[in-house]
Protein backbone atom coordinates (compact mmCIF):
# COMPACT_ATOMS: atom_id res chain seq x y z
CA UNK A 1 0.00 0.00 0.00
CA UNK A 2 1.30 3.33 -0.88
CA UNK A 3 1.39 6.46 1.51
CA UNK A 4 1.03 9.76 -0.33
CA UNK A 5 1.92 12.47 2.50
CA UNK A 6 -0.09 16.01 2.16
CA UNK A 7 2.25 18.42 2.86
CA UNK A 8 -0.59 21.54 3.20
CA UNK A 9 -0.17 22.15 6.88
CA UNK A 10 3.51 22.66 6.64
CA UNK A 11 2.37 25.63 4.75
CA UNK A 12 -0.58 26.54 7.03
CA UNK A 13 2.41 26.92 9.88
CA UNK A 14 4.27 29.55 7.54
CA UNK A 15 1.42 31.36 6.45
CA UNK A 16 0.65 32.01 10.38
CA UNK A 17 3.12 34.41 10.02
CA UNK A 18 3.42 35.49 5.99
CA UNK A 19 7.21 34.03 6.54
CA UNK A 20 9.58 31.69 4.44
CA UNK A 21 9.35 28.94 7.29
CA UNK A 22 8.88 26.07 7.56
CA UNK A 23 9.37 25.11 4.06
CA UNK A 24 6.72 23.02 2.22
CA UNK A 25 9.26 21.70 -0.48
CA UNK A 26 11.88 20.54 2.50
CA UNK A 27 9.08 18.88 3.90
CA UNK A 28 8.30 16.82 1.01
CA UNK A 29 11.79 15.76 0.18
CA UNK A 30 11.82 14.50 3.90
CA UNK A 31 8.49 12.56 3.31
CA UNK A 32 10.17 10.99 0.59
CA UNK A 33 13.63 10.15 2.34
CA UNK A 34 10.92 8.19 4.91
CA UNK A 35 8.52 6.18 2.82
CA UNK A 36 6.19 8.94 1.29
CA UNK A 37 5.66 7.47 -2.37
CA UNK A 38 3.90 10.42 -3.48
CA UNK A 39 3.14 14.28 -2.41
CA UNK A 40 -0.01 15.42 -1.76
CA UNK A 41 -0.74 19.52 -1.38
CA UNK A 42 -4.47 21.29 -2.28
CA UNK A 43 -3.90 24.46 -4.14
CA UNK A 44 -6.92 26.24 -2.71
CA UNK A 45 -8.91 29.13 -4.33
CA UNK A 46 -8.06 31.26 -0.97
CA UNK A 47 -4.36 30.38 -1.11
CA UNK A 48 -4.77 29.83 2.28
CA UNK A 49 -1.56 27.66 2.85
CA UNK A 50 0.00 26.26 -0.32
CA UNK A 51 0.93 29.45 -2.72
CA UNK A 52 1.25 28.85 -6.40
CA UNK A 53 4.99 28.97 -6.02
CA UNK A 54 4.96 26.20 -3.73
CA UNK A 55 3.64 24.09 -6.93
CA UNK A 56 6.03 25.09 -9.07
CA UNK A 57 8.92 25.07 -6.92
CA UNK A 58 7.90 20.80 -6.18
CA UNK A 59 7.42 20.21 -9.68
CA UNK A 60 10.64 21.28 -10.34
CA UNK A 61 12.31 19.67 -7.36
CA UNK A 62 10.68 16.40 -6.86
CA UNK A 63 11.25 13.92 -9.28
CA UNK A 64 11.46 10.74 -7.57
CA UNK A 65 8.03 9.84 -6.35
CA UNK A 66 4.46 11.29 -8.24
CA UNK A 67 2.70 15.11 -7.22
CA UNK A 68 -1.11 14.86 -6.42
CA UNK A 69 -2.72 17.95 -6.70
CA UNK A 70 -5.69 18.30 -5.20
CA UNK A 71 -8.23 21.29 -6.57
CA UNK A 72 -11.60 22.19 -7.04
CA UNK A 73 -13.00 21.73 -10.58
CA UNK A 74 -12.45 25.21 -11.73
CA UNK A 75 -11.32 26.72 -14.87
CA UNK A 76 -8.55 28.73 -13.14
CA UNK A 77 -7.57 24.86 -11.28
CA UNK A 78 -7.59 23.17 -14.22
CA UNK A 79 -5.25 25.56 -16.13
CA UNK A 80 -2.90 25.90 -13.40
CA UNK A 81 -2.82 21.80 -13.42
CA UNK A 82 -2.11 21.76 -16.90
CA UNK A 83 0.56 24.78 -16.82
CA UNK A 84 2.66 22.67 -14.34
CA UNK A 85 1.91 18.86 -15.91
CA UNK A 86 0.98 17.40 -12.33
CA UNK A 87 1.21 13.59 -12.38
CA UNK A 88 -2.71 13.54 -11.00
CA UNK A 89 -5.50 15.87 -10.19
CA UNK A 90 -7.35 14.88 -7.34
CA UNK A 91 -10.86 16.93 -7.57
CA UNK A 92 -12.34 17.94 -4.65
CA UNK A 93 -15.24 20.52 -3.08
CA UNK A 94 -14.60 23.36 -1.88
CA UNK A 95 -15.96 25.93 0.31
CA UNK A 96 -14.58 29.12 1.36
CA UNK A 97 -15.78 28.81 4.96
CA UNK A 98 -14.48 25.24 5.86
CA UNK A 99 -11.59 24.62 7.96
CA UNK A 100 -11.03 21.42 5.97
CA UNK A 101 -12.90 19.53 2.92
CA UNK A 102 -16.30 17.95 4.95
CA UNK A 103 -17.51 15.76 2.36
CA UNK A 104 -17.23 14.22 -1.17
CA UNK A 105 -17.47 15.88 -4.53
CA UNK A 106 -21.13 15.47 -5.49
CA UNK A 107 -20.06 14.15 -8.77
CA UNK A 108 -23.50 13.29 -10.08
CA UNK A 109 -25.03 16.90 -9.75
CA UNK A 110 -22.32 17.98 -11.90
CA UNK A 111 -21.72 14.97 -14.02
CA UNK A 112 -21.92 16.58 -17.60
CA UNK A 113 -19.39 19.36 -15.86
CA UNK A 114 -16.50 17.11 -14.86
CA UNK A 115 -17.24 14.59 -17.80
CA UNK A 116 -15.54 17.68 -20.35
CA UNK A 117 -13.49 18.67 -16.97
CA UNK A 118 -11.91 14.82 -17.08
CA UNK A 119 -11.55 14.69 -20.60
CA UNK A 120 -9.26 17.65 -20.98
CA UNK A 121 -6.93 16.99 -17.95
CA UNK A 122 -6.80 13.04 -19.39
CA UNK A 123 -6.01 14.74 -22.77
CA UNK A 124 -3.01 16.54 -21.35
CA UNK A 125 -1.55 13.36 -19.60
CA UNK A 126 -2.33 13.77 -15.91
CA UNK A 127 -4.53 11.09 -14.32
CA UNK A 128 -7.41 12.11 -12.24
CA UNK A 129 -8.78 10.91 -9.13
CA UNK A 130 -12.39 11.96 -7.47
CA UNK A 131 -13.07 12.65 -4.38
CA UNK A 132 -16.12 11.08 -3.12
CA UNK A 133 -18.23 9.99 -0.04
CA UNK A 134 -18.14 5.87 0.01
CA UNK A 135 -21.49 5.52 -1.86
CA UNK A 136 -22.12 3.30 -5.20
CA UNK A 137 -24.08 6.12 -7.26
CA UNK A 138 -21.20 8.63 -6.70
CA UNK A 139 -19.01 6.01 -7.79
CA UNK A 140 -20.93 4.88 -10.92
CA UNK A 141 -20.87 8.69 -11.83
CA UNK A 142 -17.19 9.15 -11.07
CA UNK A 143 -16.57 6.19 -13.93
CA UNK A 144 -18.75 7.78 -16.47
CA UNK A 145 -16.63 10.93 -15.94
CA UNK A 146 -13.63 8.72 -17.07
CA UNK A 147 -11.91 9.25 -14.07
CA UNK A 148 -8.87 6.97 -13.06
CA UNK A 149 -9.44 6.55 -9.59
CA UNK A 150 -11.65 7.36 -6.81
CA UNK A 151 -10.53 8.84 -3.47
CA UNK A 152 -12.91 7.46 -0.65
CA UNK A 153 -13.84 10.40 1.97
CA UNK A 154 -12.88 8.22 5.11
CA UNK A 155 -13.82 11.62 7.69
CA UNK A 156 -17.19 9.92 8.76
CA UNK A 157 -15.38 6.67 10.36
CA UNK A 158 -12.53 9.30 11.04
CA UNK A 159 -15.21 10.56 13.29
CA UNK A 160 -17.47 7.75 14.29
CA UNK A 161 -17.49 6.42 18.10
CA UNK A 162 -19.26 2.87 19.45
CA UNK A 163 -20.79 0.50 17.32
CA UNK A 164 -20.98 3.06 14.20
CA UNK A 165 -17.30 2.75 13.44
CA UNK A 166 -17.91 -0.43 12.23
CA UNK A 167 -20.56 0.51 10.38
CA UNK A 168 -18.15 3.26 8.64
CA UNK A 169 -15.58 0.49 7.87
CA UNK A 170 -17.48 -1.37 6.30
CA UNK A 171 -19.02 1.22 4.13
CA UNK A 172 -15.96 1.70 3.37
CA UNK A 173 -14.88 -1.74 2.56
CA UNK A 174 -17.89 -2.22 0.43
CA UNK A 175 -17.51 0.77 -1.43
CA UNK A 176 -13.64 -0.14 -2.20
CA UNK A 177 -14.44 -3.42 -3.30
CA UNK A 178 -17.12 -1.95 -5.78
CA UNK A 179 -15.38 0.75 -7.19
CA UNK A 180 -12.44 -2.09 -7.76
CA UNK A 181 -14.60 -4.60 -9.80
CA UNK A 182 -15.55 -1.70 -11.65
CA UNK A 183 -12.39 -0.91 -13.00
CA UNK A 184 -11.26 2.54 -10.94
CA UNK A 185 -8.06 2.59 -8.92
CA UNK A 186 -8.99 3.41 -5.02
CA UNK A 187 -7.92 5.57 -2.90
CA UNK A 188 -8.84 6.74 0.63
CA UNK A 189 -8.01 9.69 2.74
CA UNK A 190 -9.16 11.89 5.53
CA UNK A 191 -8.52 12.10 9.24
CA UNK A 192 -6.59 9.28 9.51
CA UNK A 193 -4.01 8.62 12.11
CA UNK A 194 -2.07 6.35 13.87
CA UNK A 195 -4.87 5.34 15.95
CA UNK A 196 -7.26 4.56 13.63
CA UNK A 197 -5.09 3.84 10.06
CA UNK A 198 -4.54 -0.21 10.11
CA UNK A 199 -7.95 -1.24 9.60
CA UNK A 200 -8.27 1.26 6.62
CA UNK A 201 -5.00 0.05 5.34
CA UNK A 202 -6.59 -3.93 5.79
CA UNK A 203 -9.01 -3.38 3.21
CA UNK A 204 -6.84 -4.83 0.31
CA UNK A 205 -9.21 -2.97 -3.07
CA UNK A 206 -7.41 0.14 -1.13
CA UNK A 207 -4.05 0.51 -3.06
CA UNK A 208 -3.07 4.29 -1.59
CA UNK A 209 -3.68 6.36 1.98
CA UNK A 210 -3.42 10.12 1.26
CA UNK A 211 -2.74 11.51 5.15
CA UNK A 212 -1.42 15.25 5.76
CA UNK A 213 -2.61 16.75 9.44
CA UNK A 214 -2.03 13.97 11.63
CA UNK A 215 1.74 13.53 10.05
CA UNK A 216 2.65 17.24 10.15
CA UNK A 217 0.79 17.16 14.06
CA UNK A 218 2.59 14.58 15.53
CA UNK A 219 6.02 15.88 13.62
CA UNK A 220 5.79 18.72 16.54
CA UNK A 221 6.67 16.57 18.61
CA UNK A 222 8.87 13.36 17.10
CA UNK A 223 10.19 15.32 13.81
CA UNK A 224 8.47 14.99 10.22
CA UNK A 225 11.14 11.90 9.31
CA UNK A 226 9.91 9.85 12.22
CA UNK A 227 6.55 10.89 11.99
CA UNK A 228 6.12 10.08 8.51
CA UNK A 229 8.16 6.81 9.46
CA UNK A 230 5.88 6.23 11.80
CA UNK A 231 2.94 5.72 9.61
CA UNK A 232 4.38 3.90 6.87
CA UNK A 233 5.38 1.22 8.99
CA UNK A 234 1.78 1.04 10.80
CA UNK A 235 0.20 0.95 7.16
CA UNK A 236 2.62 -1.69 6.20
CA UNK A 237 1.97 -3.89 9.50
CA UNK A 238 -1.22 -3.88 8.91
CA UNK A 239 -1.35 -5.00 5.17
CA UNK A 240 0.96 -8.11 6.22
CA UNK A 241 -1.17 -9.38 8.73
CA UNK A 242 -4.32 -8.62 6.20
CA UNK A 243 -2.46 -11.01 3.44
CA UNK A 244 -1.03 -13.71 5.90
Amino acid sequence: MKLGVNIDHIATIREARKTYEPDPINGAIIAIKNGADQITLHLREDRRHIQDEDLLRLKATIKEVPINLEMAPTEEMKNIAIDVKVDRVTLVPEKRQEITTEGGLDVISTLDYLRSFVKELKNNGIKVSLFIDPEKDQIDASLETGADAVELHTGEYANAYGENILKELKRLQDAAIYAKEKGLSVFAGHGLTYENVQPIAQILEIEELNIGHSIIANSVFLGLDKAVEKMKRLILEARLRCVE
